[in-house]
């Protein structure tokens, strides 16, 4: 499966949502063809580079694993100027990728299994009463805010979702979105809101 790039100094999870803003030639481009054929692209956070194109600089070196994305809403507030939320779906592996002549990065991925639904271990239950309170914190329909429908029930969900909020670094992120086993994730997860203290009591 071949697909356009974005990479960026953000990472996207599954399920989750990324305001974004586009003004660069290349992504505008890449919008289009996505609005005609309803199509995708790929968001990577960046390993090496910068995510606004240089003259005499090489292009961003994507991480090899990211998140397919669609546009769930968009926005022209201003003539060269897209605002568009994208909306996390699969994660993939980048098998390689190319620069094209537009500028914009093109690569062939192969898709991740989606990891099977799994309850909450009982061990982890005080992680879900305090990502209720998070999320009901947001603004319905705020572009950040998770896509619906919540699943709290849903180990794999509820690790990508404490992935997107906590206040770690994006390389950290990253590291969380590669993991396979979705209560590893949460074992992360709940060992370092414990470290902080902020886990509400059993």
């Amino acid at each position: 499966m071949i697909i356009p790039l974005f990479p960026l100094q953000s990472v996207l999870f599954p399920g989750g949502r990324l305001p974004l803003r586009i003004f660069e030639q290349r992504y505008m481009e890449m919008a289009k063809v996505c609005f005609k054929e309803s199509g995708s692209f790929g968001v990577c956070l960046i390993a090496r580079g910068e995510e606004v194109a240089r003259a005499g600089h090489k292009p961003a070196e994507p991480h090899a694993v990211g998140t397919l994305a669609h546009i769930a809403d968009w926005d022209m507030p201003q003539l060269g100027v897209l605002n568009i939320v994208a909306q996390g779906g699969e994660r993939f592996r980048l098998q390689r990728h190319w620069v094209e002549d537009s500028g914009l990065l093109r690569g062939e991925i192969e898709l991740i299994a989606t990891p099977p639904v799994l309850p909450i271990p009982g061990a982890y239950a005080r992680l879900v009463p305090l990502l209720r309170a998070i999320v009901g914190e947001m603004a319905e329909g705020a572009p950040n805010a998770p896509a619906t429908p919540h699943r709290f029930f849903d180990a794999g969900w509820l690790g990508m979702r404490y992935a997107e909020v906590l206040p770690i670094s994006v390389v950290a992120k990253q590291k969380l979105l590669e993991l396979e086993d979705s209560i590893d994730r949460l074992e992360i997860i709940y060992r370092f809101l414990e470290s902080k203290g902020l886990l509400p009591d059993a």
